[in-house]
């Protein structure tokens, strides 16, 4: 039993090491020069005026947010579609359940006007 643990603690440890030691290491080899073109906001070798902080219409984020739930529906279909022979009627009535409740969503959006880019 103690050596099951001691298998999980010598993992952590190096999953620690590993994640840390770049870190320490970049940060100790980084240039410390603090010049005023680091501190500019960067605009494509334009010289930049105004704020860099400027607000977005909300259906920006929605239309992102919409794109992801599709792109999210995809990462589970696409296992599903895979090996969808050995899964039986039971799993094809859960996808379409599934894609039904995704498309009750998206006409909810539709019909809200989170789809229109004007």
């Amino acid at each position: 039993m103690r050596l099951d643990w001691l298998y999980v603690a010598v993992f952590a440890v190096v999953g620690t090491v590993m994640a840390a030691l770049p870190l320490a290491i970049v940060w100790l080899l980084a240039p410390r020069v603090d010049l005023p073109q680091k501190r500019m906001t960067y605009e494509s070798g334009v010289v930049p005026f105004g704020q860099a902080w400027a607000q977005f219409n909300i259906r920006y984020y929605l239309f992102a947010l919409i794109f992801v739930l599709f792109e999210v529906e995809v990462i589970y279909l696409f296992p599903w579609a895979v090996i969808f022979r050995q899964l039986g009627a039971v799993a094809f009535v859960e996808a379409v359940l599934f894609i039904v409740i995704l498309g009750v969503g998206l006409l909810y959006a539709w019909r809200k006007g989170a789809l229109e880019w004007v």
